[in-house]
C-alpha cells in the first residue's frame, strides 16, 4: 500500500485525537459520577445533587455517543483511511 498523503494523515490524526478525547470523557465522567455518588451518600447530600450528577454524567455519555457516531461515519466514508489500514 502506498503511504497516505499529508491531508489524509492529518485527518487520521484528528480522528485518533477525537477518539482519545471520547475515551477520556467517558472515563472521567464515570469516575466523577462514582465519586459524587459516594460523597453524596457519605455526607448525606440531598437527592437533588445526586440527580444533578446523574444528568451531568448522562450529558457526557450523550456527547460521547454523538462524537463516536461521527468518528464511525468518517471511517466508513473513507476520510480517515490510515486508522482502517491497521484493522
Amino acid at each position: 500500500m502506498s503511504p497516505a498523503s499529508p491531508p489524509q494523515r492529518d485527518a487520521a490524526k484528528a480522528t485518533e485525537r477525537q477518539a482519545r478525547t471520547v475515551a477520556l470523557v467517558i472515563a472521567g465522567a464515570m469516575l466523577l459520577w462514582l465519586a459524587a455518588q459516594f460523597l453524596g451518600q457519605h455526607f448525606d447530600w440531598p437527592a437533588r445533587y445526586a440527580f444533578l450528577f446523574d444528568f451531568a454524567a448522562l450529558a457526557a455519555m450523550f456527547w460521547s455517543l454523538v462524537v463516536t457516531w461521527q468518528i464511525w461515519r468518517k471511517r466508513r466514508s473513507g476520510q480517515a483511511t490510515d486508522m482502517s489500514e491497521d484493522s
